[in-house]
């Protein structure tokens, strides 16, 4: 009976191991693979060059950019839409009326595609006669090219990622905050608790697993999404947009360089496997499971 209910258990799970393998395991070898040999050129074959590849990292001054650019636009995009996100959860977790149209407005970003999001935000940013400068124009400010100088593009972009992703994180945590029961908040109220210390005492313990969830899903967002940049700014002006993703595909889909960009995969997926595991090992020590 053991043996037929281990057999059932698997047969079971053999769909999702097959996806799971063709579509995810095997890709990530050849990738890794790949990153060993040499980019075939003409009649030239490919040849093993081992670390070769990673090493010509060392002296490519666009990935050094793209990596401090991804850092950067990830420590602007992750805090800031999974505060939000718990902002905006706590002012509609209550019934009142309108919440229900609230809530929609809060996560309609999420389900709009980004190039169309991106299209539309390029509108915001348009100088002369975008929405924002018009808006400077009313208060008598000259035009400003925001994803026109590199001092400011990369913002620009992070704005935009915040604005989609806030939304998409509120449901989770409107979610964790409809499980806190009513008792608690009670209790709080006839020990005279403050708002504020209910908050912090209270509800961030109660949805720090919720927040550990957002937050995982906030640094893999932050390095995977880049539709925004292929339509608004492609990496410039002057790389101040080259994220990593992006300089992937250029190396591997514009330059065909596929060695080369199969292993700034590999290290962009090392990044991210460091990262991720920092977050659990860190933020699980104060995860308080009901």
């Amino acid at each position: 009976m053991q043996q037929r209910d281990w057999v059932q258990g698997w047969l079971l799970v053999l769909p999702a191991l097959v996806f799971l393998i063709t579509f995810t395991h095997w890709p990530a070898v050849q990738t890794l693979l790949d990153s060993l040999w040499s980019m075939p050129r003409g009649k030239r074959p490919a040849a093993f060059v081992g670390l070769a590849n990673y090493a010509r990292m060392g002296a490519d001054p666009i990935f050094a950019k793209a990596l401090w650019n991804s850092t950067l636009y990830a420590a602007l995009t992750i805090p800031a839409s999974v505060i939000l996100a718990l902002i905006m959860a706590l002012a509609v977790q209550a019934r009142f009326a309108g919440v229900a149209l609230m809530r929609m407005a809060f996560f309609t970003p999420t389900v709009l595609p980004l190039i169309a999001i991106a299209n539309i935000w390029l509108f915001f940013y348009a100088p002369g006669f975008g929405l924002i400068d018009q808006i400077r124009a009313l208060f008598g400010l000259p035009s400003a090219n925001y994803i026109g100088q590199p001092a400011t593009a990369l913002y620009a972009l992070a704005a935009v990622t915040i604005w989609k992703e806030a939304g998409f994180f509120m449901i989770f945590f409107l979610a964790a905050l409809q499980t806190i029961p009513p008792s608690l908040r009670e209790a709080a109220a006839i020990e005279g608790c403050a708002r504020l210390a209910f908050l912090r005492r209270v509800i961030l313990p109660l949805i720090m697993p919720t927040t550990l969830f957002v937050t995982v899903n906030a640094v893999i967002n932050a390095f995977r999404l880049i539709d925004h940049v292929f339509v608004m700014t492609r990496g410039g002006p002057d790389n101040a947009t080259m994220l990593l993703l992006y300089y992937i595909y250029e190396n591997g889909f514009r330059y065909w360089d596929t060695a080369y960009a199969s292993a700034l995969t590999m290290v962009l997926v090392g990044i991210l496997t460091v990262v991720g595991i920092g977050q659990v090992l860190i933020v699980d020590r104060k995860v308080h499971y009901q």
